[in-house]
Order: C-alpha cells, then structure tokens, then sequence
C-alpha cells in the first residue's frame, strides 16, 4: 500500500523528528581505565598483556574463540603480539584487555569502535573471551563498565552491537545484556573467505537507566552465594525492573 499523506495543515519540520535542541558532540573514550569489582577494562598494552592473553586464548584447543573474527588464530607470541601492534593501539579501534582483579592476569578484550562523537553513537565489538572468562562474572561486568562510560560518562545516544547473522552466541549475549535486535544487513562484508550476513542490534541512553539498574542488582554480592551462585539470572531482574 502507498503511505498515507501527511495532513495538509501539517507543519513539515514535524516530519522530521525529534527535535534536539540541546545536543552537542560527544568526547572520544579516553584511554582511561574503568574499575569493577571483579575486573578492571583498561586500554590494551602488549607489553602488558601480551603473554596473558596468549595464555588465556591458548587454552581453547579447538580455536573457537577465532571462528567468526576477521583475523587469528596466532601460531606463537610472537606472531600475536606483531599483530596487536599493528592493529590494537589506535584510536579506532579502541581496544581493552579484560583483568582479573584478582591476580592482575588478561583474560579477553573488547573494544569501542566506528566512534562517531557528532551524532553520538558508538559501537562494542572485537569481543574475545577466553575460555576462563567466559560466562563468568566478570565478562558480563567488563560490557556493563563499558556501557557505563559511553553513557553515564560521556553521554552517547546509542550503543552498537554487531555480529556475524550465524553466531548464535554473540545474538544470545546481546539479547541477555539488553541490546534490541534491528535486523540483518545481508552480505555485508566477506570475513576470512566466506560470506557474512550482521545482524545488528542496539541499546538507547533512553533505555539506559533501566539496563543500568538491572546490571547493578544482578552485579550486587547478595546475588550471589557463597559458591559465587546467582541468586537471580540478569534476564529475571531486567523482567523486575
């Protein structure tokens, strides 16, 4: 059907929009570090953590992790590190190591990327976990901090998330940490040889506040028990909130 026509009377700036009249562009992520808990999100380093991620990537004896990235499996260190030279210390992409608190160890990374500050969107990828970070608490606390400071600190509009359309884990982990599913971009890029259908999904400052307290009850020590149990699944407490 053709869309229906506006209203004669209507005025055409109520075509266009939401008005913002009090935005302005937003900073970059400075290379700062971001302080949880259970872990600290701070600016990848090779010198740093180079050896520990290698370690903690090495522990996945099927190279999993490297199935839906443009790049990896690393032979050797060496190799590793030459390749977090010339790819992981720029601006865009911005690129974290995941630390344990508990023992000062990398475990994974993940980075902001495509920062647009004049419109105010950002976008999370190059996620890799290794094996013992994943579905752990401090995965899901190292995206809560990283949401946190494009929103709470630097007050973006909207928070990307991208994966490869047949990467059921990614989808699951954006759903769980409350992105909203915007649909597949199809053949939108060729990754390692093969075609690559994204799927995109997105997380608003508007629905922000409601993310942030569902994080935050979820991350709080009495969700858990003296095993280090959850009480309660994030999925549950974001039904409450």
């Amino acid at each position: 059907m053709p869309d229906t026509p506006a209203p004669l009377n209507q005025p055409p700036d109520a075509l266009l929009g939401e008005p913002l009249p009090d935005w302005t562009p937003r900073p970059a992520p400075p290379r700062r570090a971001m302080e949880g808990r259970s872990c600290r999100v701070e600016p990848l380093d090779p010198d740093r953590h180079c050896e520990d991620l290698f370690a903690a990537y090495s522990t996945d004896r099927e190279n999993r992790i490297w199935t839906y990235l443009p790049y990896g499996p690393f032979d050797d260190p060496g190799a590793f590190r030459a390749w977090m030279e010339e790819t992981c210390l720029g601006g865009d992409p911005l690129f974290h190591a995941v630390v344990d608190q508990a023992n000062g160890r990398a475990l994974g990374v993940a980075s902001y990327l495509r920062i647009t500050p004049a419109v105010g969107v950002i976008e999370v990828g190059h996620i890799n976990y290794g094996p013992a970070l994943q579905k752990t608490v401090m995965a899901t606390e190292a995206m809560y901090l990283m949401m946190a400071r494009v929103f709470d600190e630097l007050g973006y509009r909207r928070y990307e998330w991208k994966c490869n359309a047949l990467n059921a884990g990614s989808r699951a982990a954006a759903e769980r940490l409350g992105f909203t599913f915007e649909g597949v971009f199809r053949q939108a890029a060729v990754i390692k040889g093969r075609n690559r259908d994204t799927a995109w999904y997105s997380l608003l400052d508007k629905e922000w506040p409601q993310a942030k307290a569902a994080f935050q009850a979820w991350l709080a020590p009495e969700n858990f028990d003296a095993e280090g149990r959850q009480r309660q699944t994030l999925s549950a407490i974001k039904a409450q909130v």
